[in-house]
């Protein structure tokens, strides 16, 4: 039970997607301009990840695997995140209109976001087990809320500065960003797995 606690931690601080592995940036810089914004984006991204994630899992090891059909991988696991994408989006159409407006094109574009795939394959390259998938899967994506709430946040706080004319825009977040990845850097040695 203690290293299922470290090896969520390290994927929550220290194996950030974002700060860490440079993965899922778009939606990162797109849509954290508002908290209530990356709020969505993050449940949306979050609930893709785990559920192509669990899917994903026994797509590789019941099928893909058995039948040697591995060089497959990517297309599959691409179809399935697709998939994934238009569930959350007729779920959010439905449920909060309003969120699925604030959330425009950013929804569509989880099918292309890098961290969407990466997590799961990761995971199975990292050799993880089903319950080791399922905790890497919400481990990381709690990190991605986590930094785009933070971010969010921040971005907040930067709209009602007064910036110097050089740095307003994009300069100014990728200088926070950068700030941001080093106090995450600083977890590393917290854990070892």
């Amino acid at each position: 039970m203690k290293s299922y606690f470290f090896f969520i931690l390290s994927n929550i601080l220290i194996d950030n997607f974002i700060l860490v592995k440079f993965l899922g940036l778009c939606p990162f810089i797109g849509a954290s301009n508002q908290i209530k914004q990356a709020f969505g984006i993050s449940f949306a991204t979050s609930f893709v990840v785990v559920v192509s994630t669990v899917l994903l899992w026994f797509v590789n090891f019941f099928i893909l695997l058995p039948f040697d059909l591995v060089y497959l991988r990517i297309i599959v696991y691409m179809l399935i995140i697709s998939f994934g994408v238009q569930l959350i989006e007729i779920i959010l159409r439905g449920t909060s209109p309003i969120l699925y407006r604030i959330l425009g094109i950013f929804l569509p574009l989880i099918t292309t976001n890098c961290a969407v795939l990466a997590i799961p394959l990761f995971s199975l390259y990292l050799n993880h087990t089903f319950l080791e998938s399922i905790l890497y899967a919400v481990s990381a994506s709690f990190g991605f809320t986590l930094v785009m709430v933070i971010f969010s946040s921040i971005r907040e706080r930067i709209l009602l500065s007064d910036v110097p004319l050089a740095f307003q825009g994009s300069p100014i977040v990728l200088i926070t960003v950068s700030l941001i990845s080093i106090v995450f850097m600083g977890f590393k040695g917290l854990v070892r797995i």
